[in-house]
């Protein structure tokens, strides 16, 4: 009998990414047979597997999921939530399939978030080893110099480290705003919004419009979509899968 890691068994049934499984199973909410689970441990197809006291559903054969959605303000980044707030799931209506979201965007953001059943894919995604690239269209108030600039591409220190170079391109100003093009290889927490704080910007909106080679593009908000097998392609071969 093959036996494999638990965090990928949980992992390729869809419950939630591997980083995710293995925070469970650091926390010891996962059991195997009863047994608490540890880091490295191993299953087999005959082994029960419990999560919070929840027995893991192990389809024999599981159709992945890969999908699009155009996240608006006013939803948080998870599947459910203790304070009762809107949750992105909600927005996928018709969708069968277990998915959880790849990544995040918090509250107040907007725009292009990922939707997967496939542990390894978002996994992929979310490493910090593959660079993929996340362009961010944010408007700042009130206005944008020179120096601000070369600090937000060059690299800034936020939460004890120092980000990595960013694209930036202004592409409209106005009175008491500017709209800039943020291009991050990063994916840390409100990581956009602590580089424009930190020199001094207000963000007044945020919203991602790619994730690699995958655009937006005119999906309304609140829409979603299966990604195209073009698609696919093109982010496995951004991934170097």
């Amino acid at each position: 009998m093959e036996l494999i890691r638990i965090q990928k068994i949980i992992a390729d049934s869809g419950y939630c990414s591997r980083r995710k499984a293995e925070e469970y199973i650091s926390k010891g909410k996962v059991k195997v047979n009863g047994h608490p689970a540890k880091l490295g441990d191993k299953a087999g197809i005959r082994d029960e597997i419990t999560i919070c006291g929840e027995k893991l559903y192990r389809p024999r054969k599981k159709k992945n999921i890969y999908l699009m959605l155009n996240k608006p303000r006013g939803y948080v980044t998870t599947v459910s939530d203790e304070l009762d707030r809107k949750c992105v799931i909600d927005l996928l209506e018709g969708i069968e399939e277990r998915v959880y979201p790849i990544g995040r965007l918090d509250k107040n953001s907007e725009g292009l978030l990922l939707f997967t059943n496939d542990g390894n894919f978002a996994n992929s995604i979310m490493h910090p080893s593959k660079h993929v690239a996340k362009t961010y269209r944010v408007t700042v108030r009130p206005d944008i110099t020179d120096d601000q600039l070369v600090t937000l591409s060059s690299g800034m220190e936020i939460d004890g480290y120092k980000t990595q170079p960013a694209v930036i391109n202004v592409v409209a100003k106005e009175p008491g705003r500017v709209v800039l093009l943020m291009t991050i290889k990063e994916g840390r927490n409100r990581q956009i919004r602590k580089m424009c704080e930190g020199v001094g910007l207000e963000v007044a909106r945020l919203r991602r419009i790619s994730i690699g080679p995958l655009k937006l593009g005119m999906l309304k908000p609140g829409a979603y979509r299966e990604l195209t097998a073009e698609e696919l392609r093109a982010i496995r071969n951004a991934l170097g899968e």
